[in-house]
């Protein structure tokens, strides 16, 4: 939201401003929503389930509405750019691996803002910190990719073993992984899932960790970087 910083807006009444607009004027365009509460309602655990896999059985009875209002309401975020579904990369690599998509919000302020977040230090402070620093890097990655003109080639991994790589980059046959820790100070261990992730296949390269720290270190196969490097990676 460029308005925030070029007028000095308040970040808390922009985006109510804007939400308030989205659904009382888009939304009622795009679709015929019955019960507006319950479609808020469904935004607003949407927004608590950033950065993981849906369960659409388990969201659309929180939600109070049937499985298929729900895919409708879920269609019309998307086609609307309010939400994205990140999807798993599962080439090659057995009947093993999760197939479900990760869901985000192409504005991590517009989520935070539907958790009742309006400060940094509550960022800090909410469980929900570290899915929505993952939705900010991940949207970061898919707005340089369409800015460049590219197809994104984005993907997230995870298997049933427990294996997961936040965000992959498909280039050709060379897939770059890339783990997503919004912590402030280094630490070596935030590589462990790369280095398990990179024995699977010889088409996965050198991996970088996006983090919250200012220090860039290189460790073996692994460079750390922080998160306003995402555009140079790709």
């Amino acid at each position: 939201m460029p308005r925030i910083y070029s007028e000095n807006i308040s970040p808390k009444h922009l985006y109510q401003n804007y939400y308030a607009t989205y659904v009382e004027r888009d939304v009622k365009q795009l679709i015929n929503v019955g019960n507006q509460i319950s479609f808020e309602r469904f935004i607003k655990l949407l927004a608590g389930r950033i950065g993981q896999i849906v369960n659409l059985n388990a969201l659309a009875s929180d939600a109070g509405v049937s499985q298929t209002t729900l895919t409708s309401w879920l269609s019309v975020l998307e086609a609307s750019f309010i939400v994205f579904r990140l999807p798993c990369y599962f080439n090659n690599f057995g009947k093993r691996v999760i197939k479900a998509p990760k869901l985000f919000f192409t504005d991590a302020g517009l989520a935070a803002s539907l958790l009742g977040i309006e400060t940094a230090g509550q960022v800090f402070r909410d469980p929900l910190a570290g899915g929505l620093f993952e939705c900010m890097v991940v949207t970061e990655a898919l707005k340089s990719m369409y800015n460049r003109g590219k197809n994104p080639g984005l993907y997230y991994f995870r298997n049933q073993n427990g294996l997961e790589v936040d965000l992959i980059i498909s280039k050709g046959r060379d897939l770059i992984p890339i783990e997503i820790k919004s912590g402030l100070t280094f630490d070596s261990s935030f590589k462990k899932n790369l280095q398990q992730f990179r024995k699977l296949s010889e088409d996965i390269k050198s991996g970088y960790v996006v983090y919250g720290g200012d220090k860039r270190v290189k460790m073996e196969d692994t460079e750390f970087i922080n998160y306003r490097d995402i555009a140079s990676i790709l």
